[in-house]
């Protein structure tokens, strides 16, 4: 049963706001805006737990594949928190505003939204320039004259696959994510395991 985390034993509280701290490390500016003004941002709850999809789980799931971290609310803040580190959020932005790009379906509003994002990270010299290869970029430029749902799926699987390969790698060694990792693990090998909040999408 569900309850609040004033019942827990003080052991378990002091856990959770020790998990909690240690997670705050992503959490340092690393606020998500997408193209619609929705940001991914983590949420903690004092009322809530929930023991089959818990917090330390998810975290733990982040280096398991690529596909878990990206579709954790979560693992998309903690990582865009660390690309920030390292000067490289773009790719991740792009990747994800190539996802709310393929939910709209009203073909003025897909044309419009698809030269917005191409200025923003597609031209060259674009305020939030992705690393793709020249051919890229102009085939991306000839699909939006007739913009559909994939116009962008050839950058955007580029951007993934470099992301993939390269700064993911990096982010699961990373020392903040590995004293996460290990305190995740603690706090599901307890017997009084705390279950924090799934995150809110605001």
């Amino acid at each position: 049963m569900c309850r609040t985390l004033s019942t827990f034993p003080t052991t378990c509280l002091e856990r959770a706001k020790e998990f909690k701290t240690r997670l705050g490390i992503f959490l340092h500016k690393s606020d998500l805006g997408s193209d619609n003004g929705n940001i991914y941002k983590f949420e903690w709850s004092n009322k809530h737990c929930k023991q089959s999809r818990n917090l330390s789980e998810d975290v733990l799931g982040w280096r398991e594949s690529f596909d878990l971290l990206l579709s954790s609310k979560n693992g998309v803040a903690a990582f865009h928190a660390f690309l920030k580190t390292e000067f490289s959020e773009e790719n991740l932005e792009f990747w994800l505003a190539c996802e709310e790009f393929k939910k709209i379906r009203s073909a003025t509003k897909l044309a419009s939204r698809a030269h917005r994002i191409f200025e923003e990270f597609i031209r060259s010299e674009a305020p939030k320039e992705v690393n793709i290869d020249h051919e890229t970029r102009e085939l991306t430029r000839t699909n939006l004259q007739a913009a559909t749902a994939k116009c962008f799926d050839v950058a955007q699987g580029k951007t993934r696959t470099l992301m993939e390969k390269d700064s993911y790698p990096r982010f699961l060694k990373s020392p903040a994510y590995q004293d996460l990792a290990s305190q995740a693990s603690a706090t599901n090998a307890s017997p009084s395991n705390c279950s924090l909040a799934e995150p809110l999408h605001t």
